[in-house]
């Protein structure tokens, strides 16, 4: 995998996710090699959205000493995009432009501001481009 790869927060939920075996598996091969090859990326809403998620819905919810862990080990060092002006521009221009909800218009901005070429996302339009972007379903 040569291609840079943002990580929409779908595929962390799904690594860790044992009613999906299958899901869980493509999820955590994924991360995998974005960690063998450094070319994963991920923004600080996916952290957000992701804590929002494990905290919340898993079963059980994962422990606030588990969360620092997975932080550490898991998401920090993939963490690329942070918030600013020029980001939410961009997203407020995708949603304008293309009837994206904020959040998705975030991801997708957060993608393209970090020159990734593929967004991995089971939520979003599965082969849509943005320029040199593709949008692709790891699930399919």
């Amino acid at each position: 995998m040569s291609d840079r790869l943002f990580f929409d927060t779908n595929i962390f939920v799904y690594s860790l996710d044992r009613s999906s075996p299958q899901k869980a598996a493509k999820a955590s091969q994924l991360i995998r090699k974005a960690f063998t090859s450094h070319n994963g990326v991920i923004s600080y809403q996916v952290v957000q959205e992701f804590f929002n998620v494990a905290l919340r819905r898993f079963d059980p919810p994962m422990t606030a000493s588990e969360a620092e862990q997975y932080l550490a080990i898991v998401l920090r060092p993939l963490l690329a995009v942070h918030s600013s002006t020029a980001l939410f521009s961009e997203a407020l221009r995708l949603h304008g432009q293309g009837g994206w909800s904020w959040y998705d218009a975030l991801i997708v901005a957060a993608a393209l501001s970090s020159q990734c070429n593929i967004l991995l996302s089971e939520d979003l339009q599965h082969g849509r481009r943005f320029g040199a972007l593709k949008i692709e379903n790891p699930f399919l």
